[in-house]
């Protein structure tokens, strides 16, 4: 159901209202109180002039009269001229105004009492917090002053009408001066308050959308300083390394006469160094080109057995050099959805760190399974399995390399470039591992299902 303030006339009616009151972006609250206050006490003694002097209260049409030109005076200077009301002679005013009106009005059998505290109350609303001791205490004593001089000196308090009936009249065409300023006010301060509140949420929010940004940032540069980081490391170190190795095998080779017993184990090491190598340097190149070209998969439907058959066979000869046994065992009916490329460096990076961790004489065992919508992949090892104070870190740019079973060493890359590969597929991957009885690593790719 529609809210009554959304209605076109109601509409139209907070324009004008606004227009009369001015605007929040032109005038602070205190002045749009006032604005507001005056515009109802202007319209009120409108009525009370006339109203009051047929009925022959004529100090009290006398009063609303000088209200009326005070408050068009002040709302006119305020609201047009720029002029900020003076609350100075505001409260002024009303002491002098009530004072006269208290004696003319019939003291305290009047009505004048009832105005006093919403006048204060007006006051207090529109004046700056540094005078509000000063007039609540001027007006406590003024009232407390007139009071008493009415009550010694009772002969100075008139009694324009009787008793009853007319002091019926005099009451309730007052009551609504009281009445309309304290909605007034209340209706402000609220609104005021709500509004600074949803101002507050809304900085709030923005600031904690801010924090998170400025998190986010700082963990990119830190992700991009540890990229920066591990790729120096690579290159002045990891890399260097196994070449100057193999630097010096082929140094060996070339410059001295070996025994022929010699030669198989230095070619042996000389192979398994320039392996080593080449896998760092497959994995640093397609690491590196991932960060600089972006995420560029080309998905197409595969036969599993088909794309893998050659990684398996030539990752079966590397196992055959530490004497592990390698298994595979996938049905040639299971079909993914894929990049083909991807997916081979995937299952070639898993293998070898399976065949890096296991040692001689050791079994590996791929096998591959739809599960519901999904290929699962897995690659199972009787090895050396992984430390749990490691485990946490496995996938991350952060993962401190180990040496395998021969001292084969990485550069912590290759399970870091699974995970970044096989995501950027749709697929997930995962690990289970025992210290000291092997590792489990699992890859999840989309079936190509009816295909």
């Amino acid at each position: 159901m529609p809210k009554l303030t959304s209605h076109p006339v109601f509409k139209k009616i907070n324009g004008f209202w606004t227009k009369l009151i001015g605007s929040t972006s032109a005038f602070p609250l205190e002045s749009r109180i006032f604005h507001s206050i005056s515009i109802s006490l202007i319209i009120l003694t409108s009525f009370y002039i006339p109203y009051n002097f047929f009925a022959g209260l004529y100090i009290g049409s006398f009063s609303a009269f000088l209200l009326w030109c005070f408050f068009g005076y002040q709302y006119y200077h305020s609201r047009f001229n720029g002029h900020k009301h003076n609350n100075i002679l505001f409260g002024l005013a009303g002491i002098g105004i009530f004072s006269l009106n208290y004696f003319a009005n019939s003291g305290i059998d009047g009505s004048t009492d009832l105005i006093w505290p919403v006048y204060l109350l007006l006051l207090l609303a529109i004046s700056p917090y540094r005078q509000h001791i000063v007039w609540l205490v001027a007006y406590l004593m003024c009232f407390l002053i007139v009071h008493a001089v009415a009550y010694y000196y009772p002969f100075l308090v008139k009694y324009p009408f009787t008793a009853g009936k007319g002091q019926f009249i005099d009451r309730v065409t007052v009551f609504p001066i009281p009445v309309i300023t304290i909605y007034v006010i209340i209706k402000y301060i609220r609104r005021s308050y709500d509004n600074e509140k949803r101002i507050s949420e809304e900085k709030a929010a923005t600031v904690e959308l801010r924090n998170q940004q400025i998190l986010l940032q700082k963990d990119q540069l830190e992700q991009s300083s540890a990229e920066k980081t591990k790729l120096m490391s690579i290159i002045s170190h990891d890399m260097r390394a196994p070449l100057i190795n193999i630097q010096s095998y082929l140094g060996l080779l070339n410059e001295n006469e070996l025994e022929s017993h010699e030669r198989p184990a230095l070619e042996k090491d000389l192979l398994n160094a320039t392996n080593n190598t080449m896998q760092m340097l497959t994995n640093l190149l397609y690491w590196s080109k991932s960060q600089m070209e972006g995420p560029q998969v080309h998905l197409v439907p595969i036969n599993l057995l088909s794309v893998l058959q050659n990684t398996l066979e030539m990752e079966k000869m590397q196992a055959s050099t530490k004497d592990i046994v390698l298994n595979y065992r996938i049905d040639d009916n299971i079909t993914a959805i894929a990049d083909v490329d991807m997916l081979q460096l995937v299952v070639r990076n898993l293998i070898s760190n399976a065949i890096k961790f296991t040692p001689h004489g050791g079994i590996i065992n791929i096998d591959a399974q739809l599960v519901l919508n999904e290929c699962k992949i897995t690659v199972s090892d009787n090895g050396k399995g992984i430390a749990p104070d490691k485990q946490q870190k496995i996938f991350s740019i952060n993962t401190e390399p180990g040496f395998g079973t021969n001292n084969e060493h990485g550069v912590g890359l290759g399970l870091l470039l699974c995970k970044e590969f096989i995501e950027r597929q749709g697929g997930r991957i995962g690990f289970k591992s025992t210290f000291g009885q092997g590792s489990s690593f699992f890859i999840f790719i989309p079936a190509a299902v009816g295909v």
